[in-house]
């Protein structure tokens, strides 16, 4: 397996990983939200190109993808990580934690202070996410504050405290 950043001809690729991926939690005859997501986050100002990743076959094939976008702390930068996914018959083999690890890494790299998503409790701590209120994040839909979570980069500072805000086409979800 190989992890790379998105090229153009990956698109329907990720996509269809998404369409996949999510399709068991999705209603029968409904298409997931999350291939929909992924097109209008590219199109979005918060889109970061380079924390685009597509986990690979040997041979070539897309078999997962997780994308990064610019999000906010109180107006300050921060980043989404969000959607993630991997094909079922591939899930559960690593493809996703080598994506979370890119992704981390690379934002890392990218001196970027903190990345927070909304995921499972039990998945996201083995890649050092807390829940967000530990380090003073809250979100701004009351809903999402069981699942919200935080993972503080080499860049982070204690000072970046309150409200998270994602990108616009996270809002739009139906």
């Amino acid at each position: 397996m190989i992890v790379r950043r998105e090229l153009p001809a990956d698109v329907p690729a990720i996509a269809d990983v998404h369409r996949a991926a999510f399709a068991a939690l999705t209603p029968t005859d409904a298409e997931p939200v999350e291939p929909g997501l992924v097109e209008a986050l590219r199109a979005d100002p918060a889109w970061l190109p380079r924390l685009s990743l597509v986990a690979t076959e040997a041979e070539g094939s897309v078999v997962g993808h997780v994308c990064v976008t610019r999000a906010t702390v109180d107006g300050e930068p921060a980043l989404a990580l969000g959607p993630i996914g991997v094909l079922p018959e591939l899930q559960r083999s690593g493809v996703g934690g080598a994506l979370m690890h890119a992704a981390l890494g690379a934002a890392d790299a990218l001196d970027e202070p903190l990345v927070v998503l909304l995921g499972h409790l039990d998945y996201y701590p083995r890649f050092g996410f807390v829940p967000a209120a530990e380090l003073g994040v809250e979100p701004d839909v009351p809903d999402w504050a069981s699942h919200l979570q935080a993972r503080a980069l080499t860049a982070y500072r204690p000072q970046l405290r309150g409200v998270f805000r994602y990108a616009p086409p996270f809002y739009d979800l139906g």
